[in-house]
């Protein structure tokens, strides 16, 4: 379809200001949902639409149906039984509707006095007492009906819909909406970026509504790829932002005798050939002068650890500094395990050694390793949220590794890659080598919209030894079947998680809970099994010893909160329960089937579900059990995540910081993805003012996301 331009209604003022110079309510409320800039208005769509463009009559009118009507007001009165309401009967000539009001003021009742013409629209619903609108909207007959379907938009309090349709429409009259893609590079037949916001505001009323309502209309597609193009413009702008950056050349020692070396002589098994693979794919960005920005992404168990140990050691042979961040103590600490077991008996001849940096260390510890980062004894600093505390500095950090970056905020990224410029040696003007990790592979589509400017190394295959854990799904009333299997799973030796979504009694959630269920099974197991409790409520060192005792094999089950989703590394265990598994998030519960299976010894992972009232669980849990079911492919259980949930939640955007797409679906829209991601380049090499300015349009400060 071709561009068409679209008569509008005149713009209206821009809401007044309060006296003085503070903010009116109104202005405090259009803040409050983002509407600061005009364009941010002119790109604030309506959830949906009302048809004012044309009036019904009655008769034609099926219940359940919303239309308006017009005629006249034959009976007007207030009643009290059963509770206080204002009652008025329209007739339109061809039937009668009682127009009927809990909340009502002065004026409605005079409005709807007996022989006055009114317009009223609403639902209409059949009934005892004949046909009904409940709080219909009111106007005075006889004015002229509007051209376009009426806007309905999303609002907040204080904030009424009439003053919020004035404030967008202004909006939209003045911001600068010229072309900035040069119309060679547009589709062919796309409209204009102005029509189609002017039309998406105001549709006219013979547009198919499914059109408008799964956003296949071309004025929907012209904003999905104005959009779109905005994103890879601005992750290609990062991109090549970083890349005109200076980093360290880290290049690894040669021979036996470098640090690398040493480690994989040392290694008492071979790395996987992925393994492998993403250390060359590190190595080489390593020995380069601009900063990696490389993602490692692995299902659960296949290594990444292994891979940030050899990175780390290319770094410390290059007579570097390494840090590598986890978001939870728990995760961090089996870091810390693995690498001071690799790497502190290989660094002690140098006199240097792994640090450990956390929280909750006592002050005089947490000095004392201060001061090792700081003199470059420590070559490698491993930790929490506290290796980016002011009082931490490095002497030489070249590379930052971050686990599960995505649990992190975009500051305190920054925060863990501006420690570089704090060192000696001239090393203010370098930028620190990232390497980030994550368990939760990345689909297709994510890769090329959110992750585009990074670079991904992807190990796709588990180390010798792994076994296949077995999945299944039982109803909440055979926990008695459950507990029986525990009981086997001791005899032989082995040990069990269960999982709770609580840790004590809820009022408000009928949830199984992690207090009561230990207590539950430590009865029903008896005296000669012990059954621990983790949850992320206690003491640090009390959750450090009860891990301790479990990874001992003195726990022989574990019953815990989601504390336990990443990093626990107990090859003993090979019986996962996951209690009321309905509540959980897909990729939750893969990474919690992902703490058995670590062993030789046959593994299983049992989802428990509670079905509601109905019997049944919700369409969305039910989706996500029946995948836990058919799959344990990382990557398939990603692509089902992302079609449930949609990339928002998918990416933890809260905490990420990734600008959004706001219109855009990537489940649907691929063909405009591949488009834009095309066309970004050309843009910004061709006319990059004009590509700077479609960014700015979309994103505004929202780009700045993407340095992190």
């Amino acid at each position: 379809m071709s561009a068409r331009p679209l008569a509008s209604p005149a713009p209206a003022p821009a809401a007044p200001r309060a006296p003085g110079s503070g903010e009116s309510q109104v202005q405090r409320a259009l803040k409050k949902l983002g509407l600061v800039r005009d364009i941010d208005f002119a790109l604030y769509l309506p959830l949906r639409y009302e048809d004012e463009t044309r009036i019904v009559q009655l008769a034609h009118v099926r219940d359940g149906e919303h239309a308006q009507v017009e005629g006249t007001i034959v009976d007007s009165e207030i009643v009290f039984r059963p509770r206080r309401q204002l009652i008025a009967t329209l007739d339109d000539g061809s039937d009668t509707c009682q127009l009927r009001f809990f909340n009502f003021y002065p004026s409605q009742q005079k409005q709807l006095a007996p022989g006055s013409r009114v317009r009223a629209r609403g639902e209409v619903r059949g009934g005892f007492v004949g046909r009904t609108m409940l709080h219909p909207v009111i106007k005075a007959a006889g004015t002229a009906l509007p051209l376009a379907l009426t806007p309905v938009y999303a609002t907040t309090a204080g904030l009424a819909q009439p003053v919020l349709r004035r404030a967008v429409q202004a909006g939209l009259a003045r911001a600068p909406l010229e072309e900035l893609i040069p119309a060679e590079l547009l589709p062919p037949n796309a409209w204009t970026l102005r029509a189609a916001l002017e039309f998406l505001h105001h549709p006219t009323p013979d547009v198919a509504l499914a059109a408008l309502e799964d956003r296949s209309h071309p004025a929907w597609q012209r904003l999905k790829a104005d959009e779109l193009l905005a994103q890879q413009l601005s992750q290609l702008e990062a991109r090549r932002a970083r890349e005109a950056q200076r980093a360290p050349v880290l290049r690894a020692g040669t021979g036996d005798g470098s640090l690398h070396a040493r480690l994989l002589a040392a290694l008492p098994f071979s790395p996987t050939g992925a393994q492998a693979r993403a250390d060359r794919e590190i190595a080489a960005d390593l020995a380069h002068r601009q900063p990696m920005h490389r993602l490692l992404q692995g299902d659960v168990g296949s290594g990444k650890t292994l891979v940030a140990a050899l990175a780390a050691a290319r770094c410390i042979d290059a007579g570097f500094q390494c840090a590598l961040m986890a978001p939870t103590e728990i995760l961090a600490s089996q870091h810390f395990g693995k690498l001071v077991g690799w790497l502190d008996p290989l660094l002690a001849a140098q006199g240097r050694r792994v640090a450990w940096l956390t929280g909750s260390q006592k002050k005089r510890e947490r000095d004392a390793m201060a001061a090792a980062v700081e003199s470059g004894e420590a070559a490698l600093v491993v930790g929490t949220h506290a290796v980016i505390s002011e009082k931490v500095r490095f002497q030489r950090l070249a590379l930052a590794i971050v686990d599960e970056q995505h649990r992190f905020g975009v500051a305190q990224r920054l925060a863990l890659r501006g420690k570089a410029s704090e060192g000696s040696d001239g090393m203010q003007a370098l930028e620190p080598h990232l390497l980030m990790m994550s368990a939760t592979p990345i689909p297709r589509t994510l890769a090329m919209s959110y992750y585009a400017d990074l670079d991904v190394s992807t190990l796709d295959e588990l180390p010798p030894g792994r076994t296949p854990v077995v999945t299944k799904l039982l109803a909440e009333h055979r926990r008695d079947e459950v507990i029986a299997r525990i009981h086997g799973q001791i005899q032989q030796g082995r040990q069990v998680y269960w999982v709770c979504p609580l840790i004590e009694e809820s009022e408000a959630v009928d949830l199984r809970n992690a207090t009561a269920t230990r207590d539950e099974l430590a009865d029903a197991l008896g005296e000669t099994v012990r059954v621990g409790l983790l949850h992320s409520r206690m003491p640090t060192a009390e959750k450090q010893a009860v891990m301790a005792d479990f990874s001992a094999g003195t726990l022989q089950v574990l019953v815990s909160t989601t504390v336990i989703e990443v990093g626990v590394d107990v090859p003993n265990a090979s019986l996962m329960v996951i209690e009321h598994s309905e509540r959980f998030g897909l990729s939750q519960l893969h990474q919690l089937r992902g703490r058995v299976g670590r062993g030789a010894a046959a593994s299983a992972c049992v989802l428990l579900y509670a079905p509601g009232d109905s019997g049944r669980v919700g369409q969305a849990a039910k989706a996500r059990l029946t995948a836990m079911v058919e799959t344990a492919d990382g990557f398939e259980i990603a692509r089902r995540d992302l079609e449930i949930r949609g990339p928002g939640e998918f990416l933890g955007a809260r905490q990420s910081g990734a600008p959004l797409l706001r219109f855009a679906d990537l489940g649907t829209d691929q063909r405009l993805l591949e488009w834009a991601r095309e066309l970004a380049p050309q843009l910004l090499d061709r006319h990059p003012d004009q590509a700077h300015r479609h960014v700015d349009r979309w994103l505004g400060t929202r780009a700045e996301f993407l340095k992190a």
